[in-house]
């Protein structure tokens, strides 16, 4: 069915004779204000069709029910949505796989990493305090401060009380 096929003067008019009725009972049962709402409502299918809006929301309507269809009821179109899945899926899996091999080149052992590893780090063996041992958390990082340094004697009281 197309725009042509249907009377649409008499049905917007029609429609718009109905709501005036129906707004005079709207005015007299709920007000002034109701009637009046009413009637604006009422005139909007007769300034439609008067107007040509009426055709173009058929047009638009028309290409909307078109696309839906299209889209619900042709297999091409699940077929591509379906692929389209699979498409992410594969993103997401091939992230993750990435991400745990990524992880494991950086927490890998430098025996595994083979010689040139070993021999770029020297190895500097670390030995816990009393204080450390108990409580089994590691000591912070000295930090190495230059020769003549007047920090020299704060060091020395918080390496008494066993701070360091």
């Amino acid at each position: 069915m197309t725009f042509n096929d249907i009377a649409w003067l008499p049905l917007c008019g029609g429609l718009t004779a109905v709501g005036i009725g129906l707004s005079y009972l709207a005015f007299r049962r709920r007000g002034a204000t109701a009637g009046l709402r009413a009637t604006a409502w009422s005139l909007l299918p007769l300034a439609a069709y008067l107007t040509g809006a009426l055709q173009t929301l058929w047009n638009v309507g028309a290409a909307v029910v078109g696309f839906v269809t299209g889209l619900v009821l042709s297999p091409a179109v699940w077929a591509g949505v379906v692929l389209a899945g699979l498409s992410a899926l594969l993103f997401i899996v091939s992230g993750t796989l990435r991400g745990r091999a990524l992880s494991r080149t950086r927490t890998a052992r430098p025996e595994q990493g083979g010689a040139t590893a070993a021999t770029e780090r020297p190895a500097t063996p670390k030995t816990a305090t009393p204080k450390t041992a108990q409580t089994g958390k590691t000591a912070p990082r000295q930090v190495e401060q230059p020769a003549g340094d007047d920090f020299s004697d704060i060091e020395a009281i918080l390496k008494r009380r066993g701070i360091s």
